[in-house]
């Protein structure tokens, strides 16, 4: 009999859930209190960006959070890698987006071996991070351009959901990918961490299901922390790549690191005037201030509307969103979807890839399976994407 899912978050909604919980935001000041465009923050007041970047490329890892979905978050990231870059060559790039699995892949594309197509495939992009890679493409385009190794730095999402059913001493010390046991999280990551489980509670034992999630993240945020710190011990910069959430305060990836042995990573983010004009002290190390990138962000992409979790012969329905897509489908908890335009789905990934690249208007047929009945569902996406 198969075994029940685990009723916790997917990992694609964990982090940009945790991360605005962890920065409190409050709401945005007068157009004129705020920092210009342009310009990097550090202690609240505007630093010269060739001094600050020639600081931050002494230190052995530095952290670049990130919202996933922000093409301007990407574009960021690219333009402070080279910026670093120019001051210390020798760095090497670490990714929250691919297994450990995916590093000889990650190798022959480094080394001009594979086209992009070759790339996706052969790391399996969608199956085991599912944004769109377009957004990231140019990123791995300079990493190839320069010759800066790229580093896989999760653990997959099969390990991960193993962690969130069964926790992590129930894992063989064989299947751990050799990461250590990590240090327990902070006061305020753990709240942070129980604020995030609130809202997708385990039915069945909730202050079990919260324990096994905060291990889960905790693992994470390990299994990162180790990748970059192990490649800090022959390369003189790393510079890692994730979600915001595994940043902020000090949380997540850097209180790995310290324990570890690196107490001064250096953590960055992006900073727009959306969130506040004045960011709450100590979020991060140092800020880069965005202008308004609204204009030039991607369409918002479709959404059924569910939350969605790994199960044997498909993805199970953990949620269903009111008012949504999904909901006036008649989706239900626990539904299990097996097909998607007549794909088998294995993955999450696969259906929100799939989902995302509907335009408006069009059709998504859906086979479902509910208490044993095969059903076909045909999704309609709205002409104005205004579904959850």
């Amino acid at each position: 009999m198969p075994r029940r899912p685990s009723r916790l978050p997917s990992p694609c909604i964990v982090a940009p859930l945790l991360a605005l919980l962890l920065a409190g935001l409050p709401a945005a000041a007068l157009a004129d209190e705020c920092p210009a465009p342009g310009q990097w923050q550090h202690d609240g007041r505007t630093a010269d960006a060739a001094t600050l970047l020639a600081g931050l490329a002494e230190r052995r890892v530095v952290l670049l959070g990130e919202q996933h979905e922000r093409l301007a978050h990407h574009r960021w990231q690219l333009h402070t890698l080279a910026g670093l870059h120019a001051h210390e060559p020798r760095m090497a790039i670490g990714l929250e987006m691919l297994p450990r699995e995916a590093q000889p892949v990650l190798d022959a594309w480094v080394a001009g071996e594979l086209d992009e197509a070759g790339f996706l495939a052969e790391s399996d992009w969608l199956g085991s991070w599912g944004y769109d890679p377009d957004a990231y493409l140019p990123i791995l385009h300079f990493a190839r351009m320069q010759r800066i190794p790229l580093l896989a730095l999760n653990v997959t999402p099969a390990l991960r959901q193993r962690i969130a059913e069964e926790g992590w001493e129930a894992i063989p010390p064989e299947e751990r990918h050799a990461i250590t046991p990590p240090t327990p999280a902070s006061e305020g990551y753990r709240e942070a961490l129980a604020e995030v489980y609130a809202h997708h509670p385990s039915a069945e034992d909730a202050e079990a299901g919260l324990e096994r999630f905060v291990d889960a993240q905790l693992v994470w945020d390990r299994a990162m922390a180790q990748g970059l710190a192990d490649a800090s011990a022959d390369t003189p910069l790393v510079v890692g790549l994730m979600g915001r959430g595994h940043v902020t305060y000090g949380h997540g990836v850097p209180h790995q690191l310290a324990d570890l042995g690196i107490a001064q990573a250096a953590t960055l983010l992006p900073w727009s005037a959306e969130e506040s004009c004045t960011p709450p002290p100590g979020i991060a190390d140092a800020l880069f201030i965005l202008g308004d990138e609204t204009p030039f962000e991607p369409a918002e992409p479709q959404r059924l509307g569910v939350l969605i979790g790994t199960a044997e012969g498909g993805v199970r329905v953990m949620s269903v969103m009111e008012e949504s897509l999904a909901e006036s489908l008649g989706l239900r908890r626990d539904d299990l979807i097996t097909e998607a335009a007549g794909r088998p789905l294995r993955r999450p990934a696969e259906l929100t890839d799939l989902v995302r690249r509907q335009t408006p208007g069009t059709l998504l047929p859906l086979t479902v399976s509910r208490d044993g009945e095969r059903e076909e569902l045909l999704a309609r996406f709205p002409l104005r994407n205004g579904a959850p």
